[in-house]
């Protein structure tokens, strides 16, 4: 389902209306057009299935690098993402850390970009957001365990009511053999280290 935009820019008329100002002044003339668009790319997520990048998976006995099996976890940091808080429509924004113990399938790293994305573009809440990445990689890929460490500044803390502007917002989401604290250890540290892009 793809947003209205049309409708979006008639109610984005109103609320403006609403609080007191005229939508057709110079300034807010085009306010409702680009309130459509924006509409459209913060909630291009609606309707789409987050399981679908994971659909195309490598073969590691039989892929390109059959001697390469991995013995320890896939780790993928520092994904940035953007969503829209559900309670006020206020965004929130970080970097998603996602982490797997790849079974004989394997799946390129952007697909787990394309999961977060989809997901992120959607009116959300941070702790769900976390478990529904964990839930769809999980589900949908060849994995004995699934981490999902979400890192996030939201809107309606930095803007609104308490105004603290350096808070975060920490969330974990775990699966299969990370729902063992002693096993998603090592993970916690290396999301935390100087990756190789800072060293």
């Amino acid at each position: 389902m793809s947003v209205d935009r049309a409708r979006v820019e008639r109610l984005t008329r109103e609320l403006l209306e609403a609080i007191g100002e005229d939508p057709d002044r110079p300034g807010l003339k085009q306010t409702p057009t680009r309130m459509g668009d924006l509409y459209a790319e913060f909630f291009a997520g609606v309707g789409e299935d987050p399981a679908a990048p994971l659909a195309h998976t490598i073969s590691v006995a039989r892929g390109p690098a059959p001697h390469t099996l991995p013995s320890g976890a896939v780790l993928l940091r520092d994904i940035r993402f953007r969503s829209v808080c559900e309670h006020h429509l206020l965004p929130f924004a970080g970097r998603a850390h996602i982490a797997y113990l790849p079974g004989e399938q394997v799946v390129g790293l952007g697909a787990l970009v394309r999961v977060v994305e989809i997901l992120a573009t959607r009116p959300q809440v941070q702790e769900r957001l976390g478990e529904q990445i964990a839930d769809t990689i999980a589900e949908h890929l060849d994995t004995r365990g699934v981490l999902v460490v979400l890192d996030a500044s939201h809107g309606c803390v930095t803007m609104r009511g308490g105004r603290q502007p350096e808070a975060s917002t920490l969330t974990i989401a775990a699966r299969g053999e990370y729902t063992d604290p002693i096993a998603r250890a090592e993970l916690i540290a290396l999301i935390g280290a100087p990756s190789a892009g800072h060293a």
